[in-house]
């Protein structure tokens, strides 16, 4: 028997352990490995296989290698010939495009070097094409992944100087922080220094929503390309302004042409902004020489995305303020790779665009492979971008180009296979205030299109305050009069449907019906005598309505709405006649005396009603000036009133 039991106690916990859900804990990582011979190391990374996602592009691994000594290269398996005798830490950040997993974890590698026999050093590249200045990143952000953001600079001076390097990033126009530096690796001894912040005017954090970079509240530079510049205490206040944190670096002794990289690794926060369409940005300032305020300026801008997928579209038009957007641009930007073997010569993008845009203002605003645009009527011999716009498309369309292919061979660089079209357009003239959303169509030549997300635009809802001053008209008592004012407060021009709150002073005056009673008394002598009560009353009150209501705008002109109603009397003042008339015997044929007594009543929040009311409005109904008119039903009898008004929204 206890054998038995014993058995049964086995079996219960097998099964048990077998119903219970093992969390898994693993995580893919990826392995340097290299080659080495003397001071020149070929590196190769072992990762874990790709997982496609279903109907998307064959998946690929990109590359970004630190080899230690301020270098850097975005080849899958780069070869690096080091100047100096020392150990290196090499790092590696993988990114997975097209895949279904997370980016592959890696640990650094040490990398040591004894012998420098091979006297083919090549110095960090001049990046004087770029005027000194470049910032470039190994992935778009993923919310809680980190990424690797890469800021090189160049002394182009003919004379060695001490410079100071700015990186600002989180930007005030988003509720949440969107980035958080983990660390920053350089090599050319800078050294980070703390400033005081720069008071500002004007500061965004005020707000819980985030604008489209188009609707600052203040103009901003465009910085396209890296751009010189000579106001440096403009620049640092227009950053502040912009940015919510900075990390700044000094460094002496540059020696001229010296190119140099920072390495900085971020972590996008689990808070940060999930809007895939929307544009995010890091602003850097170089400064070559302290003692001076000549200063170097560039944007990086990245779209949000869910996973590494080159083919994307994006745009700055993600809730935006209505109130200020009628003469902005809504910039908008498609992004594109060559996943094939071979090069594309002809690239075509079928883009939707939603009927609230103007046409007519469409503006390309960059692009690549950069060309110039195809004369029109005639076919091209030479590279060029061919726009057509329809009703609801554009169609861009590089023809005869050279894109390589990402598994094309000797295609070492990827970035030589990714090109982009970036354009503008201004709102029509008459647009509502409704989201839209549009994507693109991808073709390579003549394989089949890859269909990217969608862009969308959002509008904040914004705040419209109201006046509104008119008449009550209650039917049921007597020579009443009503009037009043109030305020509205409800979403800055909505399109349809939208909530509207009100406060309605009211100041009343009305006459409550006679009251006469008739009684027979008995006077000191025992004589029976008939007494007669009159008592008129006027009333005057002031009169707090509070209704919510939701509200539909059927078109320009007319609007429509309905919701509850509370109504609560702060001030009440009955004015009361009396008079007292005696007749003799217990008929009214003889009068004998008349007493007239006045006497005033007040109470402060004497009564509490509440309802529900209809209400129509023709006029502006989405701003500006309306009449209306509205039937309110409280819930207590002979108390039911028309409402008459004109209102106006600002």
């Amino acid at each position: 028997m206890k054998k038995l039991l014993y058995c049964f106690l086995i079996l219960s916990s097998v099964m048990v352990l077998a119903q219970t859900k093992v969390k898994d804990t693993l995580t893919r990582r990826a392995k340097i490995t290299y080659d080495q011979s003397g001071n020149q190391v070929s590196f190769k990374p072992e990762t874990p296989p790709l997982i496609p996602i279903s109907g998307a592009p064959k998946p690929s691994y990109s590359y970004l290698w630190e080899f230690g000594d301020g270098h850097y290269s975005k080849q899958a398996e780069p070869k690096h010939v080091y100047k100096n005798k020392g150990t290196y830490t090499t790092k590696l950040s993988v990114t997975n495009n097209y895949d279904n997993g997370k980016p592959p974890a890696t640990r650094p590698k040490k990398v040591v070097i004894n012998d420098v026999p091979d006297p083919n050093y090549k110095d960090i590249a001049s990046i004087a094409d770029q005027n000194g200045f470049a910032i470039l990143k190994n992935c778009d952000p993923i919310p809680d992944q980190e990424m690797i953001v890469v800021v090189s600079y160049e002394n182009m001076e003919n004379y060695v100087t001490n410079g100071k390097l700015y990186l600002f990033y989180n930007e005030k126009q988003f509720k949440n922080n969107n980035f958080e530096l983990l660390d920053y690796t350089t090599h050319a001894n800078e050294r980070e220094v703390q400033e005081n912040t720069i008071a500002v005017v004007r500061d965004l954090d005020d707000t819980h929503y985030y604008l489209a970079s188009a609707d600052s509240n203040f103009k901003t530079k465009k910085h396209k390309n890296t751009t010189t510049e000579e106001d440096l205490d403009a620049s640092l206040t227009e950053a502040h302004q912009l940015y919510n944190n900075v990390s700044i670096l000094e460094m002496d002794e540059s020696d001229p042409g010296a190119t140099h990289n920072v390495f900085y690794t971020f972590k996008t926060t689990p808070e940060m902004i999930k809007d895939t369409s929307a544009t995010v940005t890091m602003r850097g300032i170089y400064v070559p020489n302290r003692n001076y305020k000549n200063h170097k300026t560039k944007n990086l801008e990245m779209e949000i995305v869910t996973s590494h997928d080159p083919n994307k579209m994006g745009s700055n038009g993600s809730f935006i303020n209505y109130r200020l957007v009628r003469y902005r641009r809504v910039q908008f930007k498609t992004r594109f790779q060559n996943n094939g073997e071979g090069p594309a010569r002809m690239i075509r993008l079928e883009t939707d665009i939603p009927d609230m845009f103007d046409k007519k203002t469409f503006k390309i605003e960059g692009m690549y492979p950069e060309c110039p645009i195809c004369p029109k009527e005639e076919e091209p011999t030479v590279s060029c971008l061919d726009t057509i716009i329809k009703q609801k498309q554009i169609i861009f369309t590089f023809k005869n180009i050279y894109l390589p292919g990402t598994e094309q061979k000797n295609v070492r660089e990827k970035d030589s296979t990714k090109g982009f079209v970036k354009y503008s357009m201004k709102f029509n003239e008459d647009f509502h205030k409704v989201k839209t959303k549009s994507r693109t169509a991808i073709i390579f030549d003549k394989n089949d299109p890859i269909i990217t997300n969608y862009a969308t635009t959002r509008f904040l809802p914004g705040i419209s305050i109201g006046a509104k001053a008119g008449y009550n008209l209650y039917a049921d008592l007597n020579d009443a009069t009503s009037y009043f004012v109030g305020a509205t407060i409800s979403p800055f021009k909505s399109y349809r449907f939208y909530w509207q709150v009100e406060w309605i002073n009211s100041l009343n005056n009305y006459e409550s019906a006679t009251k006469i009673t008739d009684e027979v008394v008995v006077d000191p002598k025992g004589n029976k005598q008939r007494q007669r009560t009159t008592i008129n009353s006027e009333n005057k009150t002031v009169n707090w309505e509070i209704p919510v209501l939701i509200r539909y705008n059927i078109n320009n002109y007319i609007g429509i709405g309905a919701g509850l109603q509370a109504n609560l009397d702060i001030l009440k003042e009955q004015n009361q006649s009396i008079k007292i008339e005696t007749f003799e015997g217990d008929s009214d044929k003889y009068i004998m005396s008349t007493q007239v007594a006045d006497q005033t009543l007040k109470n402060s929040f004497a009564d509490v009603k509440a309802g529900l009311l209809i209400d129509l409005t023709i006029g502006a109904a989405r701003i500006g000036p309306s009449l209306g008119a509205r039937y309110v039903i409280n819930f207590e009898q002979n108390f039911n009133y028309f409402q008459f008004y004109g209102i106006w929204k600002f």
